[in-house]
C-alpha cells in the first residue's frame, strides 16, 4: 500500500479538480479494509472517465487500478472472478482465452469494472454489465467485508449502486461461450430506421444506430451470430475513415461560439465518414468494442422505454433543428437498446429501454453546450433516466419521480453508512442529504 499526502485530484478531461488529504494505492482485499474503515470521507475512482462528479471529493482517495487481479476460474459454471480495479480490455480478453464471453460489452474498454459496474454502464442489445454478476463482495463502511450473491434481496440495489452502499472489492462474473457476429453497417434516412427497430431488435442479435443530427440520416449497425468459419466478404471501408476524430475537432473548433456551424459540419461529417457501407466479422469484443478514446470529449446519456421512444425522437428532433435555438448537436448521437431487470437504480427496471448519448467534442465549453439541458428536458418529460456516470443536472427531487425503488434504495443507504462516508458534495446534493453529517 502506498499513500500519498495533500495533493490535487484532476479529471479526465480536466474540468473537475478537488484537494485531498490522502491518496492511497492498494493490491490487497485487506488494505482496503482498513483504509475504508479508518476514513471519515472516502471515494474510489479508476480511469476517469466519467463526465459526472463522482469519483473525487473526499479527503480520502482510494486509486484501484493497482487493484486488479484475475483471482479463479469455474469451468463448470464458466464463471470468473476479478478484483474490482482490473481494466475492461483485460478481464474480456481473460474471458475470450478461455472461450467465453460477457454478451453485452459497453462501448469503451478503458473503464475500471468497479467503476463500470456502479454506475451502470452497458452496451446495447442486452442487459447491464452489472446484471452478469453472480456474487461480489462489498467493503461496507465500518471496513466489514459481506458477500453477496445473486440469491441475496440485496443484489438488486448493489449491481447499481454508485459506490455509496460500500466499495465494490471482487467480483464474479457469469459468462457464455464465446460466439463470431457477421456485422453489416451502412447509412438509412430516419423515416427508414426509425420504424424498423423493434422489428431488427427480434431478427439480429446486436443492433445499434448512430444517429447524425441535422442530417435526418442514421448509421445501422446489426451483428448475427454466425459459424466462424463462415466466409463474408470483408470491407472495412477507406482507410480515410481512421480520421474521423482529426476531422471533428477542426470541424467543430468554433461551434461554442457559433453553434449553427454544427449543422454545416455534421453534413460534412456525414459525408466523408457516414455515407459508405461496412462489413466484418469478429467477436463481440472485437467486432464492436472502442479499443480507445481521445480525452476531448463531454457527454450525457438519457434512456427512455422502448415504447416511448419514436415520440420523444420526434420531438428531440423537431427542436434541434429549429434556428432559433442553440442546441445543435456534434455527432453521433449512440443509439442504444438494453434489455429490462430488476436492479433498483438501474435504467432498465422492469422494462426494455433505448438509450441516447449526446456527446461535446468541445471538453472545455461543454458548461455552455445547450444540446446537454435540451435533451434532459426533452427526456424527463417523459420519464427518462439519465446514465449515471454521465452529464445531467437533475437530482433527488426528478429521480424520486422516475425511479420506483428510489427512496427504498436511500434508505438502504442510510442504512449501510449512516455517517455519509461514501459521499462527496455531488452526491449528497443528488441524494439530497444534510451536508454536517
Amino acid at each position: 500500500m502506498k499513500q500519498n499526502k495533500n495533493g490535487v485530484w484532476l479529471s479526465w478531461n480536466e474540468n473537475i479538480t478537488y484537494n485531498y488529504k490522502s491518496l492511497y494505492t492498494i493490491s490487497t482485499e485487506e488494505e482496503l479494509q482498513e483504509i475504508v474503515k479508518n476514513s471519515e470521507k472516502i471515494r474510489i475512482f479508476g480511469n476517469k472517465q466519467s463526465s459526472a462528479d463522482i469519483a473525487s471529493g473526499a479527503a480520502t482517495l482510494v486509486d484501484i487500478k493497482s487493484y486488479n487481479k484475475i483471482l479463479s476460474y469455474n469451468d463448470a459454471e464458466k464463471t470468473i472472478t476479478v478484483q474490482s480495479g482490473i481494466i475492461l480490455g483485460d478481464l474480456i480478453e481473460a474471458v475470450e482465452a478461455k472461450g467465453w464471453c460477457i454478451p453485452c460489452l459497453p462501448d469503451i474498454n478503458t473503464i475500471t469494472i468497479g467503476g463500470a459496474l456502479a454506475t451502470g454502464t452497458h452496451g446495447t442489445s442486452g442487459k447491464l454489465l452489472s446484471e452478469y454478476i453472480t456474487k461480489c463482495n462489498l467493503i461496507l463502511a465500518d471496513g466489514s467485508l459481506k458477500e453477496i450473491t445473486e440469491k441475496d434481496d440485496l443484489i438488486n440495489a448493489v449491481r447499481v449502486s454508485l459506490g455509496v452502499l460500500g466499495v465494490l472489492s471482487t467480483i464474479t462474473f457469469k459468462c457464455e461461450s464465446i460466439y463470431t457476429l457477421h456485422v453489416k453497417e451502412g447509412p438509412e434516412n430516419d423515416n427508414e430506421w426509425l420504424p424498423k427497430i423493434k422489428e431488427r431488435l427480434k431478427k439480429h442479435d446486436f443492433l445499434r444506430i448512430l444517429w447524425i443530427p441535422h442530417t435526418d440520416k442514421g448509421y445501422v449497425i446489426t451483428g448475427d451470430k454466425i459459424n466462424p468459419e463462415t466466409e463474408i466478404n470483408e470491407d472495412l471501408g477507406s482507410s480515410f475513415l481512421k480520421h474521423r476524430r482529426k476531422a471533428s475537432k477542426i470541424l467543430y473548433k468554433y461551434t461554442h461560439i457559433f453553434p449553427w456551424l454544427t449543422s454545416i459540419a455534421n453534413k460534412i461529417l456525414y459525408q466523408g465518414f457516414f455515407s459508405g457501407t461496412k462489413e466484418h466479422k469478429g467477436s463481440l469484443y472485437q467486432a464492436t468494442v472502442t479499443k480507445s478514446r481521445g480525452s476531448t470529449l463531454e457527454l450525457a446519456e438519457w434512456t427512455i422505454g422502448l415504447d416511448d421512444f419514436p415520440k420523444v425522437f420526434e420531438e428531440l428532433k423537431t427542436e434541434i433543428n429549429k434556428w432559433s435555438n442553440k442546441s445543435f448537436i456534434h455527432i453521433p448521437m449512440d443509439i442504444r437498446f438494453v434489455y429490462s431487470d430488476n436492479s433498483w437504480l438501474s435504467y432498465a427496471y422492469k422494462k426494455e429501454v433505448v438509450t441516447m448519448g449526446c456527446v461535446s467534442r468541445n471538453a472545455a465549453t461543454a458548461d455552455t453546450y445547450e444540446a446537454f439541458k435540451t435533451i434532459e428536458n426533452i427526456f424527463l418529460k417523459y420519464g427518462g433516466k439519465p446514465h449515471w456516470a454521465k452529464r445531467f443536472m437533475a437530482k433527488d427531487a426528478e429521480f424520486s419521480k422516475i425511479y420506483d425503488k428510489w427512496e427504498d434504495f436511500k434508505t438502504l443507504r442510510r442504512k449501510l453508512d449512516p455517517t455519509n462516508k461514501f459521499l462527496n458534495p455531488y452526491l449528497t446534493e443528488i441524494f439530497n442529504e444534510k451536508t454536517n453529517n
